[in-house]
């Protein structure tokens, strides 16, 4: 037994906390913040796009940073700006302030998830990377989770700064526990950034975000703002995929996707962020506006989902190794899509214990999923690469997380118009419906108080319709990444460990 590691590891999961709570902890806030600082309904979005913009910019230097500062002087540095970052949140007085500190707080936040999986990647066997994994994807999932229900009691009971004050207990614990056990790694004086290839991304990270972002206000293309986007989002990434191969040092280096694992790992982790968070992010308005659940109920109801990912994590982390990690990916694949059926047959009607089952049924295919595919991923990257290849892997589930919310939500406010428009067509005053005297005098299409009443009716069913239209969506997605695990290999032999992050 290694010296320290339960320490480490402890520390570094209390970091990954930390950073993964922000992720949806200031949603049920929005609304309060917004009150505070005077702000419309379309600028208070920013602040949570500015924090998901800078993190996944920020994501991929992270391995270069580790490799020329060494990873525990980085890691403290980003806990430290981190919780600094939160407090100047909560003390924020108006919305430029709380934009441009979500933005630092970003941006700092981005290294704390690649660098803490890279440190356990490195003090645990291959055979134990599967329980370690285990413990790191509930790091990561507990914040898509427990933020609403958190959030929505500290917002109810006490103030929404308090939303970002809470960093600062966790972030002083993950900061000892780090100075205390984590010993420094080797660090590469020569390394140098390759500052067009982080530009070119950097900018087309942005671009992307803001495109998908407005994309649904402007009227996409119809707006010249959107076009601008648009095009400046293509140019940079055509200048950085040029860059990246013709380059004798660049940013990302190409030789990771040589390796088969990785390579479609990263696919297929952008397709879980896809799956998971975007449904997540209308299951909430659902329970809210549909149901008119309040929000800590609405919490509440979904947290069996986090519990069936915790227990299926753990119970996956004892498997891996002992059967084959692709059986287990397509475990998780096939209950998700399972799951994602049963919802498109959902009405404000289900029930609390279709509900919480359905939940915890798809984060019980999700536990399947993140900790083999964590590990079968880095199962034959080189010790060396790793750093770089965290980052890289944790950026395309970010990515993957915000363009799956920017188009369910895009394709959820089109669809309610398109499927009003064809409701409406069936509603005539010669309907046999009006036939009945206690309609008719409820939805008197003669009427104006009727003809509210009738758009409203014809408003809901618009809308189940597109929920249920965008969980189906999800649904062929999952089932659509099943050919990936044909192209995933077994390891041939155990990659090599690096224990050096560990106090002797």
């Amino acid at each position: 037994m290694i010296a320290n590691r339960g320490a480490i590891t402890a520390c570094v999961i209390l970091a990954t906390i930390m950073q993964a709570l922000d992720t949806t902890i200031a949603n049920v806030a929005l609304p309060y913040i917004q009150g505070s600082v005077s702000a419309s309904a379309d600028q208070i979005n920013w602040v949570l796009t500015s924090y998901i913009v800078a993190a996944a910019v920020m994501t991929p230097p992270s391995g270069y940073l580790a490799n020329r500062f060494g990873r525990k002087r980085v890691l403290l540095t980003a806990i430290t700006g981190f919780v600094v970052a939160s407090v100047l949140c909560g003390f924020a007085q108006s919305l430029p302030q709380i934009v441009g500190f979500r933005l630092l707080q970003g941006l700092f936040g981005a290294a704390l998830v690649p660098l803490s999986q890279s440190t356990l990647l490195d003090i645990y066997s291959v055979e134990e990377r599967g329980s370690a994994m285990a413990l790191f994807g509930v790091s990561i999932m507990v914040g898509p989770v427990l933020g609403p229900v958190i959030g929505g009691w500290l917002t109810e009971n006490v103030s929404w700064r308090w939303v970002f004050y809470i960093n600062v207990p966790i972030g002083a614990m993950a900061f000892a526990g780090v100075s205390m056990f984590v010993q420094e790694t080797k660090t590469d004086l020569k390394a140098r950034l390759d500052w067009l290839g982080f530009g070119m991304l950097s900018l087309t990270i942005a671009s992307l975000q803001m495109f998908l972002d407005r994309g649904e206000q402007l009227n996409w293309f119809s707006s010249s703002e959107i076009i601008v986007e648009a095009l400046i989002c293509a140019s940079a990434f055509y200048i950085f995929l040029v860059h990246t191969f013709t380059a004798r040092n660049s940013f990302v280096n190409p030789r990771l996707f040589l390796d088969r694992n990785f390579a479609v790992g990263m696919v297929f982790i952008f397709i879980v962020g896809i799956t998971y968070l975007a449904s997540l992010a209308l299951i909430t308005p659902y329970l809210q506006t549909l149901m008119g659940y309040p929000v800590v109920t609405a919490g509440i109801v979904m947290g069996p989902r986090g519990l069936g990912t915790m227990a299926c994590m753990f119970l996956v982390g004892r498997l891996v190794g002992k059967v084959d990690t692709r059986w287990l990916l397509l475990t998780g694949l096939l209950i998700t899509a399972w799951a994602m059926y049963d919802m498109t047959g959902w009405t404000p009607d289900v029930s609390q214990w279709t509900i919480i089952s359905t939940g915890f049924i798809q984060g019980a295919g999700l536990g399947f999923l993140f900790v083999p595919l964590t590990t079968i991923t880095f199962a034959t990257l080189a010790p060396e690469r790793r750093a770089e290849g965290t980052g890289l892997y944790n950026l395309s589930r970010n990515i993957g997380s915000s363009v799956g919310i920017s188009v369910v939500t895009a394709l959820l406010t089109q669809n309610v118009q398109v499927n009003h428009a064809n409701i409406a067509t069936y509603v005539t005053p010669y309907n046999q419906a009006f036939s009945n005297p206690a309609i008719f005098q409820a939805m008197n299409p003669y009427s104006a108080a009727g003809r509210a009443a009738l758009d409203g009716v014809v408003t809901l069913q618009a809308t189940i319709i597109s929920y249920m239209n965008d969980f189906k969506l999800m649904m062929i997605l999952s089932l659509a990444a099943v050919p990936l695990v044909l192209l995933l290999r077994k390891p041939a032999t155990p990659a090599k460990v690096d224990h050096s992050a560990v106090v002797e």
